[in-house]
């Protein structure tokens, strides 16, 4: 069984890999977390790999870091949830994220990945309950202190990065930059303005 690979990044794709050890190219897929982290093509790249092994296909499964690995094995126990979805999951929820989700039973979270209905979040946040035996994450950020309760554009703005997948930090820092931007244009910034900028800084 196949547990970690490290050589020479051949191919680059959102959803796959390819991985050239000593010759031999290994196709790895991997969650969106881990494709923006790679090295470019050419360059050297490390792999955390699951391999999924049925009656008629081998395929490899890789990770940027353990804490990715080790949640896509619990969530692939999960009783409904393939190696497919567990991947769609990574790719739209950190781990601690998502530990923080499963802690909470936050189903709202969970339904906004593609293809999580209802019975399936439900039924992810009741069985990685009893399987997840990790320290209890910190609180998730709250939108900067600077900006009043009564912003509501900044925080909804920051609601809507986070819910396309951005990480709470690089949200915070992005809303930052834009609503000084902003703010030399008009008093008062918009969601749409502050979005729009926030999404310009972060591409």
């Amino acid at each position: 069984m196949i547990a970690h690979l490290e050589g020479r990044l051949r191919h680059k794709a959102p959803d796959h890999v390819i991985v050239d050890v000593h010759g031999v190219g290994y196709c790895v897929y991997v969650p969106l977390s881990t494709f923006y982290d790679l090295p470019d093509v050419g360059s050297s790249a490390s792999l955390h790999v699951h391999t999924h092994v049925r009656e008629d296909t081998l395929q490899l499964y890789g990770f940027g870091t353990a804490a990715e690995k080790a949640m896509f094995l619990h969530l692939i126990a999960v009783n409904g949830v393939g190696p497919k979805l567990a991947l769609t999951i990574l790719s739209g929820i950190q781990p601690d994220e998502l530990h923080r989700v499963v802690l909470f039973q936050d189903r709202q979270r969970l339904q906004k990945i593609p293809g999580i209905g209802k019975k399936t979040a439900e039924r992810i946040l009741l069985e990685l309950k009893d399987r997840l035996r990790l320290p209890a994450p910190e609180p998730p950020p709250a939108a900067p202190s600077a900006v009043s309760d009564e912003d509501d554009g900044y925080a909804d703005a920051y609601s809507a990065l986070l819910n396309l997948g951005y990480r709470p930090a690089e949200a915070s820092k992005a809303l930052r930059k834009a609503r000084g931007v902003v703010a030399a244009v008009t008093e008062k910034p918009t969601l749409e303005q502050l979005l729009r900028e926030a999404l310009r800084i972060l591409a």
